[in-house]
């Protein structure tokens, strides 16, 4: 089970810092994703980090700007999203999948519910 949380409402070029939890005991196991979807547009792959925490990929639009880590010990991945722009304002997923696949095609198995980043301009 996915869990995420720290969505909210920022200025442009402000950061936020989201949070996703994982249940289990084989976290490290599993490369974790990002994705988002803004209304009326696709889902949209964001970025990926394998289970050790290396190698991570981005999609070229949060290059420089986002960030992920992960703390297998707390089960948690994080998405550090900075200089945020309104264009940024989407509902984030997490996802996992055992595969870390480099590719915003990437199609992952297991997803966990959204939550709300908005950018105000």
């Amino acid at each position: 089970q996915l869990q995420a949380s720290g969505g909210g409402l920022v200025q442009a070029g402000g950061s936020l810092r989201l949070s996703c939890a994982a249940s289990g005991d084989t976290f490290s196991w599993y490369a974790m994703y990002w994705f988002r979807q803004a209304p009326g547009k696709e889902r949209e792959f964001v970025g990926t980090i394998a289970g050790r925490g290396f190698p991570t990929f981005y999609t070229d639009s949060v290059k420089g700007r986002f960030a992920l880590s992960r703390d297998n010990g707390k089960n948690t991945v994080y998405l550090q999203m900075n200089n945020l722009k309104p264009e940024d304002t989407a509902v984030y997923y997490c996802a996992a999948d055992v595969g870390y696949y480099a590719t915003t095609r990437a199609r992952v198995n297991f997803w966990g519910r959204g939550t709300q980043v908005t950018v105000s301009s």
